[in-house]
């Protein structure tokens, strides 16, 4: 009988004892996928805090990542600052109301990209047709520019077009396209600046030697210019910025998961 009751003392002693452990015992981390997912969430939230940026600093990265044509673009000095905001702003989808520059964009610039890339002219040109005729073939200047790319006759038939006698081959993309690499190539030629050859394609090369020589200045954003051609890059700026960052200036039908430009965390500008 006391033999009997030793046993059972000692199985419920046991049971106690096993009950213990498993109450205490701690899986390994490695072990609990639950546990695993949880820390590794603390961990992202860690660093999602430590890259989080005050709206002054977001600006200042999405600024500093700004460039034409592979140049960088001094939007440090305050006055450059001011003038690309007032350009960018013109631009943004709260101005514009309006879908129409992604449409043409995404119709047109593909093929226009892939010709200037065959001339070893950077892409940032691609845009320059949005400025000078929206796209549209059939505009013509009061000084008889005309075209995708607002040739002047006699510049259009230099670079290869045929303009005359019922044929105005302005009017074809393609052709006007390979024209105009060819005519930004030279300007590139002559001032060895991508930023200066676009005011040149908008102003003419001797006029902007010109304004050089006179101001001893060879910098686009340091030269005092005519209106049209002082707010030339600008534009391409601003339309490269809203085509390439469509969610951030307001295109939310354009809109990727991402715009080109997006830091962790910053918010849209609208």
């Amino acid at each position: 009988m006391n033999r009997k009751k030793v046993l059972c003392f000692s199985a419920v002693l046991t049971v106690m004892i096993l009950s213990k452990l498993c109450i205490t015992a701690k899986p390994e981390s490695g072990k609990d996928p639950i546990k695993k997912v949880l820390l590794e969430q603390l961990d992202k939230d860690k660093k999602r805090k430590a890259m989080a940026l005050s709206p002054e600093k977001e600006k200042e990265a999405y600024y500093s990542s700004i460039t034409f044509a592979n140049e960088s673009v001094p939007l440090e000095n305050p006055m450059v600052e001011t003038k690309f905001e007032r350009y960018l702003a013109r631009f943004s989808f709260g101005k514009q109301q309006s879908y129409d520059l992604h449409k043409k964009a995404e119709k047109h610039l593909p093929k226009i990209a892939a010709i200037l890339r065959s001339y070893g002219i950077p892409e940032d040109f691609k845009y320059v047709p949005l400025i000078e005729s929206d796209m549209e073939p059939g505009v013509t200047s009061h000084k008889g520019a005309g075209g995708y790319w607002q040739f002047m006759p006699a510049t259009a038939r230099l670079y290869g077009l045929k303009v005359g006698n019922g044929v105005d081959e302005r009017r074809d993309l393609i052709k006007s396209t390979h024209a105009a690499a060819r005519y930004i190539k030279s300007l590139y030629d002559q001032f060895g600046d991508w930023t200066l050859a676009a005011a040149a394609y908008n102003v003419g090369g001797g006029s902007l030697k010109g304004s050089i020589r006179r101001q001893g200045v060879n910098n686009y954003y340091a030269l005092k210019l005519n209106q049209e051609t002082g707010a030339y890059v600008y534009k391409l700026l601003s339309v490269k910025q809203v085509i390439e960052n469509p969610n951030k200036h307001g295109y939310k039908r354009y809109a990727q998961s991402q715009d080109k430009f997006q830091h962790i965390n910053e918010q849209n500008l609208l």
